[in-house]
């Protein structure tokens, strides 16, 4: 059975630990099951080569305790919001039957992320229809629809809807981020520094954390947009 609680589903390899890593390893520790979908290689990215952050990812996956990572191996920078991208999300979720999807934010810096997150919204909602047919390893998959779609926090501040207190799984996302070596560590070679290999990114991801932490009265969290409302059934479930 392939079924997981959440499934996270990025843009990049690296989106999911900078952006929801605690909250995942929190739900992990829980005892719910996550899963990682990547749509990209990040092979547009400044620094290393799609070998070295393929190890970095699943470095970052065993750290958060994530129960798997696939790569849908799709164009960095040059997917689409179409019909065959949607099918290869939709074969995804059907796969997985996720109750749960996190995935990137609406507006951002990066183009890829507001793209990536229109994108799996509306496979997520056409994933429940039945007249859709898909198959993966040669076998009919049934329809599907993750009971809610949250959208993670990434570099432009967007207003979440929801905070999560992942205080108390903090250093481990910060260790998950640091297995990027590539990414994010300034080290001795040929490759060109970046804003992301200074200091001042990795104090940026810790000062975001605060501040939504702040925001609900706790050391750290990570926030949350929604397509739609949440409904509880009673006010306690607030508490």
């Amino acid at each position: 059975m392939n079924k997981v609680d959440i499934l996270v589903i990025s843009a990049h390899p690296d989106d999911a630990e900078l952006s929801c890593g605690a909250t995942v390893a929190k739900q992990v520790a829980q005892g719910k099951t996550v899963g990682l979908v990547d749509l990209t290689r990040g092979e547009l990215g400044t620094r290393g080569t799609i070998d070295i952050r393929a190890q970095e990812a699943e470095a970052g996956r065993k750290i958060m305790g994530a129960a798997f990572r696939e790569n849908l191996g799709l164009a960095d920078g040059f997917f689409a919001n179409d019909q065959a991208h949607q099918l290869e999300i939709i074969k995804a979720i059907r796969h997985y039957q996720p109750e749960i999807v996190l995935t990137n934010t609406i507006h951002d810096r990066h183009p890829d992320h507001g793209r990536a997150a229109t994108l799996v919204r509306d496979a997520c909602f056409y994933s429940g229809l039945r007249k859709i047919s898909t198959l993966r390893d040669q076998q009919e998959q049934e329809a599907w629809r993750p009971k809610q779609v949250l959208h993670f926090i990434q570099s432009q501040y967007v207003q979440p809807d929801i905070v999560i207190d992942v205080s108390e799984h903090w250093e481990t996302k910060m260790e998950a981020i640091r297995a990027f070596r590539s990414q994010f560590l300034a080290e001795e070679g040929n490759e060109p520094q970046t804003y992301l290999t200074t200091p001042l990114f990795l104090n940026f991801i810790e000062a975001r954390g605060k501040e939504l932490g702040h925001s609900i009265g706790v050391a750290y969290g990570e926030g949350y947009t929604v397509n739609r409302q949440i409904g509880v059934k009673d006010l306690w479930d607030l508490l």
